[in-house]
């Protein structure tokens, strides 16, 4: 059975709007100044990336949950998540913890992996990419399995076994993947809340609402959610979104592959609405470019100016 289009104007939950934080080792300082600018502010998420076999890096988990403490309202998440180098059912409790410790502050964004030359350094056993996506349905339906309270939970999967773990009595939270190919993005149907389409893995080829790959992605997903028993809908579509948020509009706002560059506040206003109204976007994690901005001006310009404006504009439909 195949989806049927779904009415981007239809009633939608909240549109969740985010920043991406350095994960550099030095970039300690900068990092608690803008996770707590974006609380102040009112933004929605935070995000880090998660390489952990780059020495000169963060372990993402570790900063999440000091991000967590600094602050009183925003959540937190990894985008995303490198599954191979961590234990599904510890991954659980960590984020169990992380939920109980902050309220409820957590996203688990969440990837099959890529880097496998750089992963097995961990001693990881290397994957196929099939293998590697049925590894990451298990480990969803594990993490889903070990929170939320109930009685013990026997897990006898390929790459997972746990027997007689008893579950959290914490709510999962939102799961978001990185799915690329059309097994992982199947999986995604099956059993994720949310779908992250990256930044443009392949070169001259954006992954934003206008993008083919997204018009061709966002089927699969929904076919595969239709066939699972579930709503499309109910699978959110969150864009990281990169750009510069200039003092004056741009002549040109995309290149002539179709990435979007940024412009002013209100060329980026007027793109994202377009994206959330038209497109059904369900939420925007901004990244900043290298360009001589300073970092904490365009993390002001994005929380207290194109945010807010995007809201009242949704707000007004």
């Amino acid at each position: 059975m195949t989806a049927g289009p779904a009415d981007p104007r239809a009633a939608r939950p909240r549109v969740v709007f985010g920043t991406s934080l350095s994960t550099a080792l030095k970039a300690t300082a900068e990092r608690l100044r803008h996770a707590e600018q974006a609380d102040r502010g009112g933004l929605d998420l935070v995000t880090l990336s998660d390489h952990p076999y780059h020495a000169d890096r963060i372990d993402a988990y570790a900063a999440v949950g000091v991000l967590l403490g600094r602050t009183s309202r925003v959540a937190a998440g990894v985008s995303v998540t490198n599954l191979p180098t961590r234990s599904a059912p510890m991954l659980a409790r960590t984020l169990t913890s992380l939920s109980a410790l902050s309220g409820g502050r957590i996203v688990l964004g969440i990837g099959a992996g890529g880097l496998w030359d750089e992963i097995v350094k961990f001693g990881v056993r290397r994957l196929s990419p099939a293998a590697a996506v049925r590894a990451l349905e298990e480990a969803i339906l594990l993490i889903r399995a070990l929170s939320g309270g109930g009685g013990p939970v026997d897990f006898d999967g390929e790459f997972y076994q746990v027997e007689g773990l008893v579950p959290a009595p914490v709510p999962t939270p939102p799961i978001w993947t990185g799915s690329l190919g059309t097994k992982s993005l199947a999986v995604t149907g099956r059993v994720a809340d949310g779908w992250i389409p990256g930044l443009g893995v392949v070169p001259g080829h954006p992954a934003d609402w206008r993008s083919a790959r997204v018009a061709w992605s966002r089927p699969v997903i929904d076919e595969a959610a239709v066939a699972a028993g579930r709503r499309p809908a109910d699978i959110a579509t969150i864009y990281n979104v990169t750009g510069r948020i200039t003092d004056t509009p741009l002549a040109v706002t995309r290149d002539e592959n179709g990435r979007w560059l940024g412009g002013s506040v209100n060329q980026w206003v007027d793109e994202l609405v377009t994206a959330v109204l038209d497109h059904g976007a369900a939420g925007f994690v901004h990244h900043r470019v290298d360009d001589p901005t300073p970092a904490d001006l365009t993390i002001g310009r994005w929380t207290h100016e194109v945010v807010p404006k995007i809201r009242a504009a949704i707000e007004r439909g």
